[in-house]
């Protein structure tokens, strides 16, 4: 018998000072058994980062035709396709042929490696940006986690913070190329 999902629900509430962009999100998160928390975690910081009324969570890990996130527009075209990790250059070059705007949001103690191998390669995509996120956050952003979770997500400055009753996270998040 395959293991299934556990579903997570998070209230997010997001003030970024720099977009000016202030709004509730209700998120039900399914967390199959291959994804981490730290993963999940992630997913729902990138959600804050780039938060929008049309703004929806993909199958991902689970579906190798869609992203983590995407946002389409009103007749269903991709306006942004978002992976979070260390995604294959093929997918993602893909990704910039099928999507106005990719981005990667790349984490984890190989993501320096990743970058290096791929940059050279993705430099191409005009339409691509990378950013990494620090190597100690998804886990301090693990230990917000719980099963039904209240979330503050304030952006300001270009400074980055996540709190909930277990606590707050400082997030440091660099663009590694732009597009």
């Amino acid at each position: 018998m395959a293991l299934k999902s556990i579903i997570y629900k998070a209230q997010l509430q997001v003030a970024d000072m720099d977009r000016h962009y202030y709004a509730d999100h209700a998120l039900n998160l399914a967390c199959p058994p291959s994804e981490t928390i730290e993963r999940m975690m992630v997913r729902v910081l990138v959600f804050g980062l780039n938060a929008d009324e049309r703004l929806e969570f993909g199958k991902g890990i689970s579906d190798t035709d869609e992203p983590d996130l995407w946002r389409k527009d009103l007749t269903g075209a991709i306006e942004q396709w978002i992976e979070v990790g260390q995604p294959d250059e093929r997918r993602i070059l893909k990704a910039c042929g099928r999507s106005g705007q990719v981005q990667v949001y790349a984490y984890g103690s190989t993501s320096d490696i990743w970058w290096k191998q791929n940059a050279g390669k993705l430099a191409r995509a005009r339409n691509l940006a990378v950013w990494q996120i620090a190597p100690e956050v998804p886990e301090q952003l693990a230990a917000l986690c719980e099963r039904t979770m209240q979330l503050q997500l304030t952006i300001q400055d270009g400074e980055i913070w996540i709190r909930s009753a277990q606590g707050e996270v400082p997030v440091t998040v660099a663009k590694l190329s732009a597009g």
